[in-house]
């Protein structure tokens, strides 16, 4: 049944044209001449949030650029770009959240590299070998510890995002606490260490909602930088029992068929998932085109 399931693309913070010139970071002499380059561009990244201007990235040469930790971002046609880690949000800042479906391809993976980045920088300035200070090295793309020399890399945490289906078509839906009131949405869970995508989804279904999920096919992926997922889409299927939320991370679950979800988003009486996230293309690819959604979301 879900096998027709299709995501309807391309998600927000899953867009990249630019070359990350990874083969670089490792040459100080090329990367301190890149930035050298007054034709190279620095964006400016802190508290979770990018340099905007309009629709857009907002960039300055490196002479322009503050003090900080410097990021190498990566190369498109013979322009080297740079991100800068300062410590408050920048002026016209704007989050992933606020400017994700806006931005072009090439500011958006730009955005969601450089704030991921920063996100791993900011909470990882000791070693957790020994606890001695550690630098950024390779471009911002490694930490070094000052004491011992141990290299430390960013992190990705995997997350699985599932949209469950019964046999007469209906899609499971669920509310945290932390969201407003008629915010509903997939669910989602991370991956434990020792378990696969897969079996965190059935695992993660039955924990949260007391759904047992019969079988599930992976449809996509997008980062997530808040502050450092990579969500896994899923479609799964259940025999339609009734949920049981935890009452801890879901408060309230229940199925829809798309007549249902319709009227609900059409009213106002259900919030869906924002658009920049991979729960709303994973409902949408089942509700088969963009959904009636009432007023601002």
């Amino acid at each position: 049944m879900h096998e027709a399931y299709v995501l309807p693309g391309p998600l927000a913070l899953a867009r990249s044209t630019v070359d990350r010139a990874a083969d670089r970071r490792t040459d100080p002499a090329w990367v301190a001449a890149a930035w050298a380059d007054p034709a190279s561009r620095v964006l400016q990244v802190g508290d979770g949030a990018v340099a905007v201007d309009g629709a857009g990235l907002r960039f300055v040469s490196p002479a322009d650029a503050p003090d900080g930790e410097r990021f190498l971002l990566g190369v498109e046609d013979g322009v080297t770009y740079f991100a800068v880690h300062v410590e408050r949000k920048p002026d016209d800042g704007a989050t992933l959240r606020e400017v994700g479906t806006v931005l072009g391809d090439r500011d958006a993976g730009l955005a969601v590299h450089a704030i991921a980045l920063a996100n791993w920088h900011a909470t990882h300035r000791h070693c957790p070998r020994c606890g001695a200070p550690t630098d950024p090295d390779a471009g911002g793309h490694v930490r070094v510890c000052r004491a011992d020399g141990s290299q430390h890399f960013p992190r990705t945490d995997p997350a699985v995002i599932v949209l469950v289906v019964d046999d007469a078509e209906r899609c499971l839906l669920g509310r945290s606490p932390a969201w407003p009131g008629r915010r509903f949405s997939t669910l989602a869970g991370f991956v434990e260490p020792g378990e696969t995508p897969e079996h965190a989804v059935v695992r993660e279904l039955y924990e949260e909602v007391g759904v047992r999920v019969t079988s599930c096919r992976y449809a996509g992926a997008q980062p997530w930088p808040f502050p450092s997922s990579l969500m896994l889409g899923y479609y799964g299927t259940a025999d339609g029992e009734e949920p049981t939320p935890d009452g801890d991370e879901i408060v309230e679950a229940r199925w829809f068929s798309r007549d249902e979800l319709a009227r609900a988003t059409s009213a106002g009486e259900v919030i869906p998932p924002s658009g920049v996230s991979i729960a709303r293309r994973l409902v949408e690819g089942w509700f088969g085109g963009p959904l009636p959604v009432a007023g601002r979301e």
